[in-house]
C-alpha cells in the first residue's frame, strides 16, 4: 500500500513537471488574468467589457520575420481557457460595480453615470473578486472612450477593409494569418490617410472623431489587431470583436456568424442617438447586406457607407445593394482604391478639401 502511494505521488510530480515545460515552451500563463478591452461611453452611460481567463498566452514582445515563429505565435493566441462565472468589480465615479463572467469568460459592465463624463480616454481597473484569489489582488487595466462633440461616428470592418486578409480565399487567408505578424501585415494603400483625414476633420488637434472597429474576427486577435493599428498609425479606437475561440477552432477563425456584427453596430447607434454614422466594409462577405439592413432599420441615421471592392465576381449583386442604399438617401461609395473614397468623402463634406495634401507617409 505504501509503495503504491509513493508511486502515485511520484507520477503526479512527473505530470506536473511536463505541464510546466509545456507552459514554458508555449509561453502560457496558467494563473487567472483579466483582459480589459477599450470600452466606450457617452456623457450619461459607460460600457466596459473584457475576459477573465484561467489560461492565456503572454503578450508578444518581439517580432521577427520568421514564418515558424509567426505560426507559433498565432496559434498561441487560441490556447486559452475561460474562467466562467468569475466575480469581477470596477470603480467609476467613486462607486463600486459588480459583474460576473459568462461561460466563455466574457464580462460586461453597463453603468449609468451620475456626473457627465468628460470627453476623451479614461483609465479603468477591473478586479477579480473570487475569494481564493483575493490575496493576489488580480486586476486588469483598460480604457474607456467618451467621444468629443462631433456630428459623426465612424465604424469600420477590419479584414479586407483596411487590413489585407483575403477573407474569401480560405487557403490564402490562413497562410497570411499564420505566417505573417502584426508588424509585417499590410494595410491597403491610402487607407491610413483616409482614416486620418476623417478622424481629424472639424476637430481641434486633440479632439478626434470616434472610430469603432467592428469585426467577425475573434477576441483572441485583440492584441494582434491593436498592434497592427498602432504600428500603421490608424486612429485609436474601440474594438468590438467576436466570441473567443479555443485552439480546436483555430481553422475556423473569422468564420463566425456575421449576424452578430449587425447587433453590435445597433448597440452603437442606440448609444449615440444624436449622431449620424459612417460605415466601412468590403464585398468579400456580408458587409453590404448588413449595412443595407442598418439603413432600413435606422432611416436617416446612416450618413454614408464605403464598400471596398476586393471580389471580382461579386460586382453585380453588390452593385444592386449599393443602388438600393443610394435610393434610400444614404451616400455610398463602392471603390477599389482609397483615393476614390477620399475624393468621395470630400464631395459629401466628411473631409475638408484643404486637408487633402497633408504631407504624411500614409
Amino acid at each position: 500500500m505504501n509503495y503504491k502511494l509513493k508511486y502515485k505521488e511520484k507520477k503526479l510530480s512527473w505530470v506536473k513537471r511536463i505541464k510546466q515545460k509545456i507552459l514554458f515552451l508555449f509561453r502560457l500563463n496558467h494563473h487567472p488574468v483579466i483582459v480589459v478591452y477599450n470600452g466606450y461611453g457617452s456623457s450619461d452611460k459607460i460600457f466596459v467589457f473584457g475576459h477573465v481567463l484561467k489560461l492565456s498566452p503572454y503578450m508578444r514582445k518581439t517580432y521577427r520575420q520568421n514564418w515558424v515563429v509567426n505560426i507559433f505565435s498565432m496559434l498561441r493566441l487560441f490556447m486559452v481557457r475561460p474562467y466562467e462565472h468569475a466575480k469581477v468589480s470596477m470603480q467609476w465615479e467613486g462607486r463600486i460595480f459588480h459583474a460576473q463572467s459568462q461561460d466563455d469568460g466574457f464580462f460586461r459592465f453597463e453603468i449609468n453615470a451620475v456626473v457627465s463624463s468628460s470627453p476623451g480616454w479614461h483609465n479603468v481597473v477591473v478586479r477579480l473578486g473570487e475569494p481564493k484569489y483575493q490575496a493576489q489582488k488580480i486586476c486588469g487595466e483598460g480604457e474607456v472612450y467618451v467621444p468629443f462633440d462631433s456630428k459623426y461616428v465612424f465604424v469600420s470592418d477590419i479584414d479586407d477593409t483596411f487590413l489585407i486578409s483575403y477573407s474569401s480565399r480560405l487557403r490564402k487567408r490562413l497562410y497570411v494569418l499564420l505566417t505573417k505578424n502584426a508588424r509585417s501585415r499590410k494595410p491597403f494603400q491610402g487607407v491610413v490617410k483616409h482614416y486620418y483625414l476623417l478622424a481629424s476633420h472639424g476637430q481641434h488637434i486633440d479632439e478626434t472623431n470616434p472610430f469603432f472597429y467592428v469585426s467577425s474576427s475573434e477576441w483572441n486577435l485583440f492584441y494582434f489587431i491593436k498592434e497592427f493599428i498602432n504600428k500603421n498609425n490608424l486612429p485609436k479606437g474601440v474594438y468590438l470583436l467576436n466570441v473567443l475561440k479555443r485552439f480546436s477552432e483555430v481553422l475556423r477563425t473569422g468564420q463566425s456568424k456575421h449576424a452578430t456584427k449587425f447587433f453590435r453596430i445597433v448597440r452603437l447607434i442606440e448609444a449615440y442617438p444624436k449622431r449620424n454614422f459612417v460605415l466601412f466594409g468590403d464585398d468579400s462577405q456580408e458587409d453590404p447586406n448588413i449595412y443595407a439592413a442598418l439603413v432600413e432599420h435606422f432611416p436617416g441615421r446612416i450618413y454614408a457607407i464605403y464598400i471596398r471592392r476586393v471580389q471580382k465576381n461579386n460586382y453585380s449583386p453588390v452593385k444592386k445593394v449599393i443602388d438600393k442604399i443610394i435610393t434610400s438617401g444614404t451616400h455610398c461609395c463602392y471603390f477599389i482604391h482609397s483615393e476614390e473614397a477620399i475624393t468621395h468623402s470630400v464631395s459629401i463634406g466628411l473631409i475638408s478639401e484643404n486637408k487633402i495634401d497633408i504631407q504624411q507617409t500614409l
